[in-house]
């Protein structure tokens, strides 16, 4: 099993900035790609940016330019910070990371999931 724990949400005043993070734990033997989506009521759950074994980013409309995604393959860390916020980027966030355990099985983890307000 691997748990993705995150943090980092929070009320930011617009234009404000915000560093969200997720750390996976478990018999983690490599990790491929790790994520970051938002989710608002009604809507459903989308991409916000995503990062490759390799350090291929890939991000939405919507936040290039204000929203950077990295990772720490040696805390098996996804980190997302985010500035210049927006009211719009409101959502509950969470991490997703895929990769093999130790048994050579495949998995794909979820957090928990990290409330981002925005709002003056």
């Amino acid at each position: 099993q691997v748990q993705l724990v995150e943090s980092g949400g929070g009320l930011v005043q617009p234009g404000g900035s915000l560093k969200l993070s997720c750390a996976a734990s478990g018999s983690i033997f490599s990790i491929y790609t790790m994520g970051w989506y938002r989710q608002t009521p009604g809507n459903e759950r989308e991409l916000v940016a995503g990062i490759t074994s390799g350090g291929s980013t890939n991000y939405a409309d919507s936040v290039k330019g204000r929203f950077t995604i990295s990772r720490d393959d040696v805390k098996n860390t996804v980190y997302l910070q985010m500035n210049s916020l927006k009211p719009e980027d409101t959502a509950e966030y969470y991490c997703n990371i895929r990769g093999a355990l130790m048994a050579s099985r495949f998995f794909d983890s979820w957090g928990q999931g990290t409330q981002v307000t925005v709002s003056s």
